[in-house]
């Protein structure tokens, strides 16, 4: 057999497999993501779910815990060219630079109270929930408050959590967990963050 031949065979085989595994995919719902792990791109991959669904005219609202003292290319962006978006952050930057638990904590209640208010928002296709696995791991939200008020959304609202960690409830509760591995990183070369790659 030639390698054509071969080629089509084989791609006949991967059709049929593919074919197969969308008929069983039947059943139509939102769904939970969990970006995690310890590589760079959860929130890229997070905005880029953003376009995604702003191509299909959706709503989406961004809700972000943690950043917020630098400004980020895709929060100019949307604040510039898509100010309809909601776009909210808990705005006290790192905790490594804050080191102020109580302010930390009660920011956070403030930036989910917002978020809980997207979940039930009957109009929303999509709500980025970026860094809020560090609100989990610190203890700063209830995780079991966080958990049921994801569960019990907007039936038509997909969610997308960002951030490393996120504790085995939230994996749990995921229709989807991607996680990033980190093999090599410029910083770690001692290269700086860059516009436009890293921020």
């Amino acid at each position: 057999m030639d390698k054509n031949s071969k080629h089509k065979k084989a791609m006949e085989k991967q059709k049929a497999a593919v074919d197969a595994a969308i008929l069983d995919a039947d059943s139509e719902q939102s769904v939970v993501l969990l970006l995690t792990g310890e590589g760079k791109g959860k929130s890229s991959s997070a905005f880029g779910m953003v376009l995604r669904a702003l191509g299909y005219e959706q709503k989406v609202a961004v809700i972000q815990f943690i950043k917020g003292k630098q400004l980020s290319g895709e929060e100019i962006y949307i604040k510039q060219h898509l100010p309809a978006i909601p776009f909210y952050q808990m705005a006290t930057g790192f905790t490594w630079d804050t080191q102020d638990r109580e302010k930390d904590t009660a920011a956070a209640v403030r930036t989910w109270s917002e978020a809980e208010k997207h979940l039930q928002d009957k109009q929303l296709d999509l709500l980025i929930l970026d860094e809020l696995t560090y609100m989990l791991a610190y203890q700063y939200l209830d995780e079991e408050q966080v958990i049921e008020a994801i569960r019990k959304r907007s039936p038509q609202l997909s969610v997308v959590i960002t951030g490393r960690g996120g504790g085995s409830a939230l994996r749990a509760l995921a229709d989807t967990v991607s996680e990033i591995k980190n093999s090599k990183h410029a910083y770690e070369a001692g290269i700086k963050a860059r516009k436009g790659v890293d921020y």
